[in-house]
C-alpha cells in the first residue's frame, strides 16, 4: 500500500501554501499594528481573542464534522476564510475591523483542523500514522521557512511597505484553496440523521472518550500549560543584544530543521513506537529551555534552535498520530479538535504566565523552570500513559 497517497500530497500542499501566506506575515503583524497606533496592550488583547476563537472553534467544528460525516467542506471553508483575512488586515485600520480580520483567520484554522486531520488519519493505517502526520507537518513547516524569507526579501527591497505584503500574502492563500478542489472526500456515515451540534458538545466527548485518550491528553495539556509562545525564545535572543535579522534568521533556521526532521521522526515513531519518539522530543525540549536559561552566545542559540526543531518534529505530528490510534475512527475529528482546542487555550495561559514570570523574576527563571517542569512531565508519560502503536 502506498503510504503517501494523492490526498495526503494535496492536503500537504494546501498546508504548505497556507503557511507561506501566514508566516510571511508572522514577524510583520506586530510591527504593522504598532505602525497603525495599536498599543502593546491592544495587540495582546487582539492575539488573545484570536487564539481563544481558534481554540473553542476547533472542538466545535471537529464534532460537527464527525456528526455530519463531512470532511472536505470544512477544510475548504477553513482555508478560504484564512486566505480572505490577509488582505482584510490592510484595507482599513480601525480596531474593530482589525479584530474581525484577525479573528476570521483564527476561525478558519478552527474550522479546518479537526476535519483535515481526520482526512489524514483516514488515509493511513495504525502502522503508518507517524509517517503520514510527519510528512504533512514537514510540508506545512516548509511554508514557515519560505514565508518569512519572502517577507525579509520584500522588506529589504521595499522598507515599510507592510500593507503591500498583506496583499501579496493573499496569493499563496488562493493557491492553497485551488488545491482543495483536487481533493476527493471519502465521506463517512453521519452518526445520526439531522443531528444538531451544540457549541460545547465537544466537551461532553471527554466523558465518553477512551481512558487512554484522557490520560494522554491530560499530559499533553499539562505540557501546553508551560510551553509558552516561541516568541519568548526570539525575545531571549533580542534581550542578548542581537539584531532583528539575527532573530528572524534563527527562527527560519528552526523551521527548516523542523520541516526536515518531521517525516524521518514520523517513520521512526512507526518503527519503535510513537510514545518513545514523543518522550525523546520532550527531553530535547527540556535541554533547549535549560540551555536558553544560561546561554548568551549566538552560536549556542543556533545549536539550541537546531535541536528545538527536532523537538517540534518529534511531538507535533506524533501527538496527533497517537491520538488517532487510540480513538474510534468516527470520532477522529472530535478527538483531535477537542485536544487542539484546549491546547490553544492552555498556550494562551502559558504565554500570559510566561510574560509575568519574565517580568517579575527574569528570563533565566522562566527558561530554567520550564525545563525542570518538562523533566517532571516526562515521568508522567513514562508511568501513566500506556505504550501504543
Amino acid at each position: 500500500m502506498k503510504t503517501i497517497t494523492r490526498t495526503i500530497w494535496l492536503l500537504s500542499l494546501v498546508s504548505l501554501f497556507t503557511d507561506v501566506s501566514s508566516e510571511m506575515l508572522y514577524p510583520v503583524i506586530p510591527i504593522y499594528l504598532k505602525s497603525i497606533n495599536f498599543s502593546i496592550f491592544l495587540i495582546g488583547i487582539l492575539e488573545g481573542l484570536a487564539e481563544a476563537t481558534a481554540g473553542i472553534s476547533k472542538g466545535y467544528f471537529g464534532k460537527m464534522s464527525d456528526n455530519t460525516g463531512e470532511r472536505l467542506p470544512f477544510v475548504r471553508l477553513g482555508y478560504s476564510l484564512s486566505a480572505l483575512s490577509k488582505p482584510m488586515m490592510a484595507l482599513f485600520t480601525f480596531p474593530a475591523w482589525i479584530f474581525s480580520a484577525r479573528s476570521l483567520d483564527r476561525l478558519g484554522k478552527g474550522i479546518r483542523t479537526g476535519a483535515r486531520d481526520a482526512m489524514l488519519s483516514d488515509e493511513a493505517t495504525p502502522q503508518t500514522k507517524g509517517k503520514v502526520f510527519g510528512f504533512h507537518r514537514g510540508m506545512d513547516t516548509l511554508g514557515a521557512v519560505i514565508g518569512p524569507a519572502v517577507a525579509l526579501l520584500f522588506l529589504h527591497l521595499y522598507p515599510g511597505k507592510y500593507r503591500m505584503l498583506f496583499y501579496i500574502a493573499f496569493v499563496p492563500g488562493v493557491v492553497s484553496i485551488l488545491f482543495t478542489f483536487f481533493v476527493k472526500d471519502k465521506r463517512t456515515e453521519p452518526k445520526a440523521s439531522k443531528i444538531k451540534t451544540h457549541f460545547l458538545d465537544f466537551i461532553k466527548y471527554w466523558k465518553t472518550s477512551p481512558a487512554e485518550y484522557r490520560k494522554l491528553v491530560t499530559g499533553l495539556l499539562l505540557f501546553a500549560l508551560f510551553n509558552s509562545s516561541d516568541m519568548f525564545l526570539i525575545l531571549k535572543i533580542k534581550a542578548n543584544g542581537f539584531s532583528d535579522t539575527d532573530a528572524i534568521g534563527v527562527y527560519i533556521f528552526y523551521n527548516l530543521v523542523y520541516a526536515a526532521f518531521s517525516f524521518p521522526l514520523g517513520k521512526l515513531g512507526d518503527r519503535i513506537g510513537l510514545k518513545k519518539v514523543f518522550i525523546l522530543g520532550l527531553a530535547v525540549f527540556a535541554i533547549v529551555y535549560l540551555g536558553m536559561g544560561v546561554g548568551n552566545n549566538l552560536y549556542l542559540f543556533f545549536v539550541l534552535f537546531f535541536i528545538y526543531g527536532i523537538y517540534a518534529a518529534a511531538t507535533d505530528g506524533i501527538s496527533k498520530a497517537w491520538i488517532s490510534n487510540i480513538t474510534d475512527k468516527s470520532d477522529t475529528a472530535t478527538a483531535i479538535g477537542t485536544y487542539t482546542g484546549f491546547q490553544s487555550i492552555c498556550t494562551l495561559v502559558a504565554s500570559s504566565l510566561a510574560g509575568f514570570v519574565w517580568y517579575a523574576f527574569g528570563a533565566t527563571t522562566l527558561f530554567l523552570s520550564t525545563g525542570v517542569f518538562t523533566l517532571v512531565l516526562i515521568a508522567y508519560f513514562v508511568v501513566a500513559v500506556r505504550k501504543t502503536i
